[in-house]
């Protein structure tokens, strides 16, 4: 059976928040986003068929962060379970930001609103299959939820099954990266047992990638087995043991001492100590940057925001904290996003700097990224040095994210990937700064950052768009509620005998079916 998802565009609003198994992957000639990045993907294997390869044993993960909603799709633990290979969505995000084919086949763009998916024969992990009906239940799912994923920022989507073929997907305007929005970690299609108890989305068995969720341990592991009727070819690998470890020194002596064979995140103090071999350095979309409370507290003032900018040293941190594994802080948008240098602008509306004058902040963070309290140390120096009294708290992520979306820190310190959400520059900018963003820690709410940012989504040409995106980044930093800090490079420890490893600049994938040991 081949059938196909229709996605159409309506009227202005904002939201709150088994087969053959062909693995056909071809681009149409449709209008994508592409944000040019100068790192690609490090894979010793594809994502093919590799059910004729030897079969290789389970693999064991480390990675940085527990699950902080129960794993969820739509907040933070998305990205989990993308990288581990349980999840997709209808498409995928290639190497050069470019939406690729995932469970939906191939597409194009009928008009402005309308995109026509074909999908591609494929089961959920349940045995179920992945049908229009299912899919539409899956994205209404993501509609509904609160808060919504970051990746429906600004955007209404209203999906319905139509016939036995298609999905139509109503939108509240033109969506010209509608494909690359589709890739968005918190859009993964779940089979509807997922959706069975109304408090929770359960990815355990209903999710569609070549690995499958079977166990969670609370926040301490996980146990993923092969899902052999994938549609992209059965998985190198037997399954995957992981084990969520937030302590940095920790994963980098787990990897040392052979408990384990991939240890995301490793801490640029531990990299010197690991054999070069081991060692992968990726270039990646991640800022490292200070955010200000701009709705309540101390920054509720913008000059004291500007006070807060000023006394920063972006070189201090990228050369002495990352020794080197980051470039100095230059905007939102960094150095891997090639084609945002030539288009920035500079800051617009920008405060006059006030003394200080002792006024007590909190600044928090989480050390699940081990520089993070270091940067932290840093900032609390730099900032008392301008006269600033600083109290710091760190605890892990998990215990952390409610209250810093909920405005509760005066100043928070976030490492933060700009293009996980779709590849497209504005979904975190919307999601991030905008009045209704999902994940807006800085609590900003600014009409000129608004209307910059809804300019910029209107907008179907590349170029142009890019160029809108650059302006309300301006917009954003001239509020002084974000100072970028650091652009950083990530390293990945793999072990001598693993291969296959996907090291993405998105930090989307990590696992795939050609991984194994």
């Amino acid at each position: 059976m081949v059938a196909t998802v229709v996605a159409t565009g309506s009227s202005t609003s904002r939201s709150r928040w088994g087969g053959d198994r062909l693995r056909r992957r071809h681009l149409l000639g449709s209008l994508l986003l592409a944000p040019l990045l100068t790192a690609c993907f490090a894979s010793g294997g594809g994502t093919g068929s590799s059910g004729d390869a030897k079969e290789g044993s389970r693999l064991r993960v480390a990675l940085a962060f527990p699950p902080a909603e129960n794993l969820s799709p739509y907040g933070a633990d998305a990205t989990v379970l993308s990288r581990l290979g349980v999840t997709e969505g209808l498409t995928a995000l290639d190497a050069n930001g470019v939406a690729a084919p995932a469970l939906a086949e191939s597409w194009r763009r009928e008009n402005d609103r309308t995109w026509l998916f074909t999908l591609r024969e494929a089961t959920f992990q349940d045995g179920s299959e992945v049908t229009p009906s299912a899919v539409a239940a899956a994205l209404t799912h993501a509609t509904e939820a609160e808060p919504a994923p970051a990746a429906l920022s600004g955007v209404t989507l209203d999906a319905k099954p139509e016939g036995d073929a298609a999905v139509r997907i109503t939108t509240a305007a033109p969506d010209p990266v509608l494909p690359l929005r589709l890739a968005g970690p918190g859009l993964a299609v779940l089979s509807s047992k997922a959706y069975d108890d109304k408090d929770r989305v359960d990815p355990v068995g209903t999710a569609t990638g070549p690995f499958e969720l079977t166990e969670v341990t609370g926040s301490t592991s996980a146990t993923l087995a092969r899902h052999d009727d994938y549609w992209g070819g059965r998985a190198q690998a037997s399954g995957v043991d992981v084990r969520f470890i937030a302590d940095g020194t920790a994963r980098a002596n787990a990897l040392r001492t052979d408990e384990i064979d991939i240890a995301e995140a490793i801490p640029v103090a531990q990299a010197a100590i690991l054999e070069e071999a081991t060692r992968k350095e990726t270039a990646t979309t991640r800022t490292t940057s200070l955010l200000l409370n701009s709705e309540s507290g101390p920054f509720k003032d913008a000059r004291l925001r500007a006070a807060a900018r000023q006394a920063v040293d972006t070189s201090a941190l990228a050369d002495g904290v990352y020794e080197g594994y980051a470039d100095p802080g230059a905007a939102i948008y960094g150095p891997a996003v090639s084609w945002a240098e030539g288009k920035r602008r500079q800051p617009t509306g920008r405060a006059t700097a006030q003394d200080p004058d002792g006024t007590r902040i909190t600044l928090a963070t989480y050390d699940n990224r081990p520089e993070l309290p270091e940067v932290s140390q840093v900032l609390k120096q730099q900032l008392e040095r301008a006269g600033f009294k600083v109290a710091l708290e760190v605890r892990e992520y998990s215990r952390l994210e409610s209250d810093a979306l909920e405005g509760k820190f005066d100043a928070f310190v976030l490492a933060r990937n700009t293009l996980v959400d779709t590849g497209d520059p504005l979904a975190v900018l919307a999601g991030d700064y905008t009045c209704d963003g999902g994940y807006n820690i800085a609590q900003l709410c600014d009409q000129n950052v608004d209307r910059a940012v809804a300019r910029a989504e209107g907008i179907a040409d590349t170029a142009a768009r890019q160029g809108a995106a650059m302006a309300a980044e301006a917009a954003i930093l001239g509020t002084d509620a974000v100072v970028p800090l650091v652009h950083q490079r990530i390293i990945t420890g793999v072990a001598d005998s693993v291969s296959g490893v996907l090291l993405d600049p998105y930090e989307r994938t990590l696992v795939g079916t050609g991984t194994r040991r």
